[in-house]
Protein backbone atom coordinates (compact mmCIF):
# COMPACT_ATOMS: atom_id res chain seq x y z
CA UNK A 1 0.00 0.00 0.00
CA UNK A 2 3.14 2.12 -0.01
CA UNK A 3 5.33 3.24 -2.16
CA UNK A 4 8.25 5.80 -2.57
CA UNK A 5 7.21 8.95 -4.29
CA UNK A 6 9.66 8.22 -7.05
CA UNK A 7 7.55 5.60 -7.98
CA UNK A 8 4.79 7.47 -8.80
CA UNK A 9 6.85 10.31 -10.39
CA UNK A 10 8.25 7.70 -12.60
CA UNK A 11 5.05 6.19 -13.67
CA UNK A 12 3.37 9.89 -14.09
CA UNK A 13 1.13 9.78 -11.55
CA UNK A 14 2.74 12.27 -9.43
CA UNK A 15 2.54 15.05 -12.39
CA UNK A 16 -1.08 13.77 -12.76
CA UNK A 17 -2.72 13.01 -9.46
CA UNK A 18 -0.70 14.68 -6.90
CA UNK A 19 -3.14 16.98 -5.80
CA UNK A 20 -5.87 13.51 -5.17
CA UNK A 21 -3.12 11.35 -2.93
CA UNK A 22 -2.78 11.93 0.50
CA UNK A 23 0.81 13.84 2.23
CA UNK A 24 3.83 12.32 1.41
CA UNK A 25 5.27 10.28 4.84
CA UNK A 26 8.78 11.92 5.45
CA UNK A 27 11.01 9.10 7.16
CA UNK A 28 14.50 10.34 6.37
CA UNK A 29 16.23 13.32 7.60
CA UNK A 30 16.36 15.50 4.67
CA UNK A 31 13.50 16.44 2.30
CA UNK A 32 13.40 13.62 -0.70
CA UNK A 33 14.60 10.91 2.01
CA UNK A 34 12.56 7.88 1.57
CA UNK A 35 9.57 10.10 0.97
CA UNK A 36 6.93 7.47 0.99
CA UNK A 37 3.14 7.90 0.20
CA UNK A 38 -0.35 5.33 0.02
CA UNK A 39 -0.32 4.30 -3.60
CA UNK A 40 -3.22 6.28 -5.62
CA UNK A 41 -2.94 3.16 -8.37
CA UNK A 42 -1.56 -0.54 -8.68
CA UNK A 43 -0.10 -0.49 -11.88
CA UNK A 44 3.33 0.79 -11.10
CA UNK A 45 4.05 -2.12 -8.60
CA UNK A 46 2.08 -4.87 -10.96
CA UNK A 47 4.49 -3.35 -13.35
CA UNK A 48 7.43 -3.85 -10.83
CA UNK A 49 6.38 -7.55 -10.36
CA UNK A 50 6.39 -7.92 -14.74
CA UNK A 51 9.80 -6.65 -14.61
CA UNK A 52 11.51 -8.53 -11.90
CA UNK A 53 11.78 -10.71 -14.71
CA UNK A 54 13.08 -11.19 -17.96
CA UNK A 55 9.97 -12.77 -20.05
CA UNK A 56 10.49 -14.66 -23.57
CA UNK A 57 7.44 -14.21 -26.36
CA UNK A 58 6.19 -18.16 -25.83
CA UNK A 59 4.87 -17.38 -22.15
CA UNK A 60 2.95 -14.23 -22.91
CA UNK A 61 0.21 -12.85 -21.72
CA UNK A 62 1.04 -12.67 -17.97
CA UNK A 63 -1.84 -11.37 -15.85
CA UNK A 64 -1.38 -10.77 -12.62
CA UNK A 65 -4.41 -9.38 -10.54
CA UNK A 66 -4.94 -8.37 -6.95
CA UNK A 67 -7.81 -7.31 -5.29
CA UNK A 68 -6.17 -3.97 -3.91
CA UNK A 69 -6.34 -1.44 -1.87
CA UNK A 70 -5.45 2.41 -3.09
CA UNK A 71 -6.22 5.51 -2.05
CA UNK A 72 -7.70 9.03 -2.99
CA UNK A 73 -7.72 12.34 -0.95
CA UNK A 74 -11.08 13.19 -1.56
CA UNK A 75 -12.15 15.70 0.56
CA UNK A 76 -15.94 15.34 2.89
CA UNK A 77 -17.92 17.52 0.77
CA UNK A 78 -17.21 15.05 -2.17
CA UNK A 79 -17.51 11.86 -0.24
CA UNK A 80 -20.21 9.44 -0.88
CA UNK A 81 -21.63 6.44 0.94
CA UNK A 82 -20.05 3.61 -0.55
CA UNK A 83 -19.79 5.11 -3.99
CA UNK A 84 -17.08 7.35 -3.19
CA UNK A 85 -14.57 6.76 -0.59
CA UNK A 86 -10.77 7.39 0.17
CA UNK A 87 -9.97 3.56 0.86
CA UNK A 88 -10.71 1.72 -2.42
CA UNK A 89 -10.66 -2.16 -2.57
CA UNK A 90 -10.37 -2.87 -6.52
CA UNK A 91 -10.48 -5.72 -8.42
CA UNK A 92 -7.30 -5.29 -10.56
CA UNK A 93 -5.80 -7.01 -13.08
CA UNK A 94 -2.67 -6.07 -15.60
CA UNK A 95 -2.35 -7.64 -18.60
CA UNK A 96 1.23 -7.78 -20.36
CA UNK A 97 0.81 -9.39 -23.84
CA UNK A 98 2.61 -9.28 -27.11
CA UNK A 99 0.77 -6.21 -29.70
CA UNK A 100 -0.81 -9.52 -31.63
CA UNK A 101 -2.53 -10.41 -28.93
CA UNK A 102 -3.89 -7.09 -27.64
CA UNK A 103 -7.42 -7.26 -29.64
CA UNK A 104 -7.52 -11.00 -27.82
CA UNK A 105 -7.14 -10.11 -24.37
CA UNK A 106 -9.27 -6.31 -24.64
CA UNK A 107 -11.86 -8.82 -25.80
CA UNK A 108 -11.20 -11.28 -23.04
CA UNK A 109 -11.65 -8.18 -20.67
CA UNK A 110 -14.26 -6.82 -21.96
CA UNK A 111 -16.70 -9.92 -22.18
CA UNK A 112 -15.55 -11.30 -18.57
CA UNK A 113 -16.53 -8.17 -17.05
CA UNK A 114 -19.98 -8.20 -19.01
CA UNK A 115 -20.32 -11.74 -17.60
CA UNK A 116 -19.94 -10.50 -13.80
CA UNK A 117 -22.45 -7.87 -14.29
CA UNK A 118 -25.03 -10.33 -15.65
CA UNK A 119 -24.31 -12.98 -12.83
CA UNK A 120 -24.57 -9.87 -10.19
CA UNK A 121 -27.58 -8.44 -11.63
CA UNK A 122 -26.73 -5.26 -12.33
CA UNK A 123 -27.72 -3.80 -15.70
CA UNK A 124 -24.84 -2.51 -18.42
CA UNK A 125 -26.79 1.16 -19.85
CA UNK A 126 -24.01 1.57 -22.81
CA UNK A 127 -20.43 0.84 -23.23
CA UNK A 128 -18.58 3.69 -23.35
CA UNK A 129 -15.21 4.45 -25.86
CA UNK A 130 -13.14 6.74 -23.44
CA UNK A 131 -11.14 9.45 -25.30
CA UNK A 132 -8.83 11.86 -25.41
CA UNK A 133 -9.43 15.64 -25.87
CA UNK A 134 -7.51 18.71 -26.92
CA UNK A 135 -6.46 19.11 -23.53
CA UNK A 136 -2.77 18.83 -22.52
CA UNK A 137 -1.61 16.22 -19.91
CA UNK A 138 -1.65 12.99 -21.90
CA UNK A 139 0.63 10.84 -22.63
CA UNK A 140 2.08 9.27 -25.57
CA UNK A 141 2.32 10.05 -29.34
CA UNK A 142 -0.76 10.39 -31.69
CA UNK A 143 0.00 7.14 -33.95
CA UNK A 144 0.08 5.39 -30.10
CA UNK A 145 -3.48 6.75 -29.55
CA UNK A 146 -4.65 5.99 -32.66
CA UNK A 147 -3.28 2.31 -32.72
CA UNK A 148 -4.69 1.93 -28.82
CA UNK A 149 -8.19 3.45 -29.98
CA UNK A 150 -8.44 1.10 -33.35
CA UNK A 151 -7.39 -2.29 -31.08
CA UNK A 152 -10.19 -1.32 -28.38
CA UNK A 153 -12.65 -0.46 -31.22
CA UNK A 154 -12.24 -4.27 -32.81
CA UNK A 155 -12.63 -5.37 -29.20
CA UNK A 156 -16.03 -4.20 -28.90
CA UNK A 157 -16.90 -5.00 -32.33
CA UNK A 158 -16.19 -8.46 -31.37
CA UNK A 159 -18.22 -8.86 -27.96
CA UNK A 160 -20.85 -6.35 -28.14
CA UNK A 161 -23.22 -7.92 -31.01
CA UNK A 162 -26.34 -9.48 -29.45
CA UNK A 163 -25.95 -8.16 -26.37
CA UNK A 164 -27.79 -4.94 -26.85
CA UNK A 165 -25.44 -2.59 -25.72
CA UNK A 166 -24.38 0.65 -27.39
CA UNK A 167 -20.80 1.87 -27.88
CA UNK A 168 -20.88 5.19 -27.53
CA UNK A 169 -17.92 7.63 -27.52
CA UNK A 170 -16.77 9.88 -24.33
CA UNK A 171 -14.41 12.62 -25.67
CA UNK A 172 -12.28 13.42 -22.42
CA UNK A 173 -12.76 10.03 -20.51
CA UNK A 174 -9.72 8.92 -21.40
CA UNK A 175 -7.37 7.68 -19.12
CA UNK A 176 -4.15 9.97 -19.50
CA UNK A 177 -2.12 7.09 -20.76
CA UNK A 178 -4.39 5.69 -23.05
CA UNK A 179 -8.23 4.95 -24.36
CA UNK A 180 -10.68 2.44 -22.59
CA UNK A 181 -13.79 1.02 -22.52
CA UNK A 182 -15.85 1.35 -20.05
CA UNK A 183 -19.49 -0.63 -18.45
CA UNK A 184 -21.66 2.58 -17.63
CA UNK A 185 -24.49 2.37 -14.99
CA UNK A 186 -26.82 4.70 -14.03
CA UNK A 187 -28.11 4.34 -10.10
CA UNK A 188 -31.22 5.38 -9.17
CA UNK A 189 -30.74 9.21 -8.63
CA UNK A 190 -29.87 9.08 -12.43
CA UNK A 191 -26.28 9.69 -11.81
CA UNK A 192 -23.91 8.04 -14.59
CA UNK A 193 -21.01 5.37 -12.99
CA UNK A 194 -17.94 3.53 -14.14
CA UNK A 195 -18.73 -0.06 -12.69
CA UNK A 196 -15.70 -1.96 -14.60
CA UNK A 197 -12.85 -0.81 -17.20
CA UNK A 198 -11.00 -2.45 -20.03
CA UNK A 199 -7.66 0.34 -20.98
CA UNK A 200 -4.57 0.11 -23.05
CA UNK A 201 -1.74 1.46 -21.51
CA UNK A 202 1.50 2.31 -23.38
CA UNK A 203 2.68 4.39 -21.12
CA UNK A 204 4.03 2.15 -18.22
CA UNK A 205 5.96 -0.03 -20.59
CA UNK A 206 7.72 2.77 -21.93
CA UNK A 207 8.35 4.14 -18.52
CA UNK A 208 9.42 1.36 -17.07
CA UNK A 209 11.13 -0.40 -20.20
CA UNK A 210 8.97 -3.09 -19.96
CA UNK A 211 9.74 -5.97 -22.74
CA UNK A 212 9.85 -9.38 -23.69
CA UNK A 213 12.65 -11.64 -25.84
CA UNK A 214 10.98 -11.92 -29.48
CA UNK A 215 10.80 -15.51 -31.56
CA UNK A 216 13.53 -13.24 -33.47
CA UNK A 217 16.06 -12.78 -30.07
CA UNK A 218 15.20 -9.32 -29.75
CA UNK A 219 14.06 -7.55 -27.07
CA UNK A 220 10.04 -5.94 -27.95
CA UNK A 221 7.84 -3.58 -25.69
CA UNK A 222 5.07 -5.36 -23.98
CA UNK A 223 1.72 -4.15 -23.97
CA UNK A 224 -0.04 -3.26 -21.11
CA UNK A 225 -4.33 -3.71 -20.14
CA UNK A 226 -5.66 -2.49 -17.00
CA UNK A 227 -8.82 -4.33 -16.58
CA UNK A 228 -11.49 -4.32 -13.96
CA UNK A 229 -13.72 -7.66 -14.02
CA UNK A 230 -16.23 -6.52 -11.41
CA UNK A 231 -14.76 -3.24 -10.15
CA UNK A 232 -14.36 -1.10 -6.80
CA UNK A 233 -15.96 -3.81 -4.30
CA UNK A 234 -17.16 -0.55 -2.26
CA UNK A 235 -18.53 0.80 -5.39
CA UNK A 236 -20.56 -2.74 -6.47
CA UNK A 237 -21.54 -3.07 -3.36
CA UNK A 238 -23.38 0.11 -3.23
CA UNK A 239 -25.19 -1.19 -6.54
CA UNK A 240 -26.22 -4.03 -5.74
CA UNK A 241 -27.71 -2.68 -2.22
CA UNK A 242 -29.51 -0.15 -4.28
CA UNK A 243 -30.32 -2.79 -7.23
CA UNK A 244 -31.85 -4.98 -4.65
CA UNK A 245 -33.05 -2.99 -2.21
CA UNK A 246 -30.96 -4.41 0.46
CA UNK A 247 -31.93 -7.58 0.38
CA UNK A 248 -29.76 -9.26 -1.41
CA UNK A 249 -30.52 -12.78 -3.24
CA UNK A 250 -29.38 -15.86 -1.15
CA UNK A 251 -26.01 -16.36 -2.79
CA UNK A 252 -25.09 -12.94 -1.94
CA UNK A 253 -26.77 -12.31 1.76
CA UNK A 254 -24.55 -12.13 4.07
CA UNK A 255 -27.16 -13.96 6.33
CA UNK A 256 -28.63 -16.23 4.14
CA UNK A 257 -30.74 -18.25 6.53
CA UNK A 258 -32.03 -16.79 9.81
CA UNK A 259 -33.19 -19.84 11.90
CA UNK A 260 -36.32 -18.73 14.66
CA UNK A 261 -36.96 -21.44 17.47
CA UNK A 262 -40.53 -20.84 18.53
CA UNK A 263 -39.78 -21.62 22.13
CA UNK A 264 -36.57 -22.92 24.30
CA UNK A 265 -37.56 -26.52 23.84
CA UNK A 266 -37.47 -25.78 20.17
CA UNK A 267 -33.14 -24.76 19.94
CA UNK A 268 -32.33 -28.52 19.71
CA UNK A 269 -33.66 -29.15 16.29
CA UNK A 270 -33.44 -25.52 15.14
CA UNK A 271 -29.13 -26.24 16.30
CA UNK A 272 -29.09 -29.35 14.47
CA UNK A 273 -30.85 -28.06 11.03
CA UNK A 274 -28.57 -24.82 11.66
CA UNK A 275 -25.32 -27.25 12.17
CA UNK A 276 -26.63 -28.99 8.75
CA UNK A 277 -26.76 -25.78 6.62
CA UNK A 278 -23.17 -25.26 7.86
CA UNK A 279 -22.18 -28.39 7.37
CA UNK A 280 -23.34 -27.47 2.97
CA UNK A 281 -21.50 -24.43 3.28
CA UNK A 282 -24.39 -21.91 3.72
CA UNK A 283 -24.64 -18.31 5.89
CA UNK A 284 -26.97 -19.45 8.64
CA UNK A 285 -27.87 -17.77 11.74
CA UNK A 286 -29.96 -18.82 15.45
CA UNK A 287 -31.59 -16.16 17.01
CA UNK A 288 -33.25 -17.07 20.39
CA UNK A 289 -33.22 -13.57 22.27
CA UNK A 290 -36.43 -11.84 22.60
CA UNK A 291 -40.00 -12.68 21.22
CA UNK A 292 -40.73 -14.28 18.35
CA UNK A 293 -42.06 -11.36 16.65
CA UNK A 294 -39.47 -9.11 17.40
CA UNK A 295 -36.85 -11.63 16.70
CA UNK A 296 -38.74 -11.70 12.99
CA UNK A 297 -38.68 -7.99 12.73
CA UNK A 298 -35.33 -7.78 13.74
CA UNK A 299 -34.36 -10.41 10.73
CA UNK A 300 -36.87 -8.18 8.10
CA UNK A 301 -34.72 -5.24 9.15
CA UNK A 302 -31.27 -6.99 8.81
CA UNK A 303 -32.99 -8.17 5.07
CA UNK A 304 -31.92 -11.81 5.46
CA UNK A 305 -32.40 -13.71 2.71
CA UNK A 306 -34.79 -16.37 4.40
CA UNK A 307 -36.55 -16.63 7.53
CA UNK A 308 -37.41 -20.04 9.18
CA UNK A 309 -39.64 -20.78 12.25
CA UNK A 310 -39.39 -23.88 14.32
CA UNK A 311 -42.31 -25.21 16.31
CA UNK A 312 -44.56 -27.75 17.43
CA UNK A 313 -45.85 -28.32 14.57
CA UNK A 314 -42.77 -28.10 11.78
CA UNK A 315 -40.51 -30.70 14.47
CA UNK A 316 -43.82 -33.58 14.23
CA UNK A 317 -43.82 -33.03 10.47
CA UNK A 318 -40.08 -32.41 9.81
CA UNK A 319 -40.55 -29.58 8.36
CA UNK A 320 -39.90 -25.47 8.44
CA UNK A 321 -42.09 -22.49 8.00
CA UNK A 322 -40.67 -20.54 5.68
CA UNK A 323 -40.85 -16.78 5.01
CA UNK A 324 -39.37 -15.23 1.88
CA UNK A 325 -39.82 -12.04 0.77
CA UNK A 326 -37.97 -11.62 -2.14
CA UNK A 327 -40.12 -14.65 -3.92
CA UNK A 328 -43.04 -13.32 -1.94
CA UNK A 329 -43.35 -17.09 -0.51
CA UNK A 330 -44.69 -17.96 2.95
CA UNK A 331 -45.59 -21.57 3.68
CA UNK A 332 -44.35 -24.36 5.29
CA UNK A 333 -41.50 -26.57 3.62
CA UNK A 334 -40.33 -30.39 4.08
CA UNK A 335 -36.93 -29.54 6.03
CA UNK A 336 -34.90 -32.29 3.11
CA UNK A 337 -36.71 -30.10 0.52
CA UNK A 338 -35.86 -26.56 2.16
CA UNK A 339 -32.26 -27.96 1.86
CA UNK A 340 -31.95 -28.65 -1.07
CA UNK A 341 -33.83 -25.91 -2.62
CA UNK A 342 -31.14 -23.60 -0.33
CA UNK A 343 -28.21 -24.89 -1.97
CA UNK A 344 -29.81 -25.26 -5.57
CA UNK A 345 -30.43 -21.65 -5.42
CA UNK A 346 -26.50 -21.04 -4.02
CA UNK A 347 -25.13 -23.13 -6.15
CA UNK A 348 -26.80 -22.07 -9.23
CA UNK A 349 -26.58 -17.91 -7.90
CA UNK A 350 -30.41 -17.49 -9.00
CA UNK A 351 -31.56 -14.38 -8.42
CA UNK A 352 -35.09 -15.88 -6.90
CA UNK A 353 -35.67 -19.43 -4.79
CA UNK A 354 -37.90 -21.48 -6.57
CA UNK A 355 -40.09 -22.87 -3.73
Amino acid sequence: MLAKRELFERSGHWAKFADDMFPVMQLGAAPGDDDLVLRPANCPHHALAYAASRHSYRELPVRLNELAPMFRAERSGVLSGLSRVRQISLDDTHVFCRPDQIGDEAARALRSALHAQEVLGLPVDYVRMSLRDNGAGYLGTDQQWRDAEAALRLAAERVLPGTGLELVDGVGEAAFYGPKLDLQVRDGRGHEETIATVQLDFNQPERFDLTYDGEDGGRHRVAMIHRGTVGSMERVVASLLERYQGRLPLWLAPVQVCLLPVAPGHDGPARRLHDDLLAAGLRPRTDVDGSLGARIRRSRERRDAVIAVIGDDEIAGDSVQVTDPAADFRGGVDRARFGAQLQKAYDSRARRIDW
